[in-house]
């Protein structure tokens, strides 16, 4: 098939995604669009699902590594950024706009909520496709609607449709819809101006003290919910053993990994759940990665981590090792 414009706009072949991603990682996009305003992101969409061209919404690439192989299909990036706020706390926001944009939008209207969006490096559309969030809020909890292309139909949704859970969605499933979020609607509540830029400069603080600066895609595994798990860790805090929850940060770095290398490829020495990309890595290298640290990690606790860091793209061949 040889496409060379989709809804009107240019289509470009064999497109190299490794600038697109944080872990600056990853083969070419088979087809890759630009689309700049919501309209234009919801037409390619409808036009591509119509082709049965296999779709993959790209925002910033903070939470996603694609196969060496590349991504089949369309990549359509996502640079549609409009946000409106309104006074009684109504949000309509552009899913290509940045998460912190979105944050700092809302702080200015004095509404109270997205604090825990500061520091995360990537889009509102890529937050809700793995539900982001951190000290104990996420982004789901303040949606009202989704405005979604899906069957090649333009259509406003509720909240459940995504069947949001802990950093999961249904558009994490391993053969998910394909399906484009457009828009979101939200409801925030009011908040004191001072206490929202506080509670936003502490979790910025925080975040600064804990993340690396080398290319990383943010935390790369899923914090493990386990009760008997936290209990019998000694030197976990009192508060992570009271909620029954054990960073996967804390299991790496307990299982002797924290710094570990393998050729560009390293896990963070100022936190374990970062992997970086220290040496022009590929995704492969990368991946060879995380999976071993998911297998000293069950060898020496029992539990298997879950990434939270999407994998994209042509990965036949691939086997899991334990």
């Amino acid at each position: 098939m040889t496409v060379t414009s989709l809804a009107g706009l240019q289509v470009q072949r064999k497109v190299p995604l490794r600038p697109y991603t944080t872990l600056k990682a990853g083969g070419p996009a088979d087809y890759f669009v630009v689309a700049h305003s919501a309209d234009e992101l919801a037409t390619a969409a409808k036009a591509a699902q119509d082709s049965d061209l296999r779709t993959t919404p790209f925002g910033w690439g903070s939470n996603v590594l694609p196969a060496d192989k590349g991504v089949p299909g369309l990549v359509l990036l996502n640079q549609a950024k409009r946000i409106v706020v309104a006074k009684t706390g109504e949000v309509c926001a552009d899913t290509g706009c940045g998460f912190q944009e979105l944050f700092l939008k809302t702080a200015q209207a004095g509404l109270h909520g997205l604090e825990f969006a500061v520091g995360i490096p990537g889009t509102l559309g890529g937050a809700l496709v793995s539900n982001a969030g951190a000290y104990r809020s996420c982004v789901s909890e303040f949606l009202t609607g989704l405005e979604i292309v899906v069957k090649g139909e333009r259509q406003w949704v509720e909240p459940e449709w995504m069947h949001f859970s802990y950093r999961d969605s249904v558009l994490r499933l391993e053969n998910p819809p394909q399906c484009t979020i457009v828009r979101v609607r939200m409801q925030l509540p009011k908040g004191e101006p001072k206490r929202i830029y506080d509670e936003a400069r502490e979790y910025q603080r925080q975040r600064i003290s804990k993340q690396p600066p080398p290319a990383s895609a943010g935390s790369f595994f899923k914090n493990v919910n386990d009760n008997a798990l936290a209990a019998s860790m000694d030197t976990l805090s009192a508060g992570m053993k009271a909620n029954g929850v054990v960073p996967a940060g804390y299991l790496i770095e307990a299982a002797g990994l924290k710094g570990f290398r393998m050729g560009g490829a390293m896990l963070g020495s100022r936190h374990a759940n970062f992997i970086l990309n220290v040496g022009n890595a590929s995704s492969t290298n990368i991946r060879r990665l995380a999976q071993h640290a998911k297998s000293v990690v069950f060898e020496k606790f029992g539990v298997t981590l879950e990434e939270e860091v999407l994998f994209l793209g042509d990965w036949s061949g691939w086997e899991e090792r334990r």
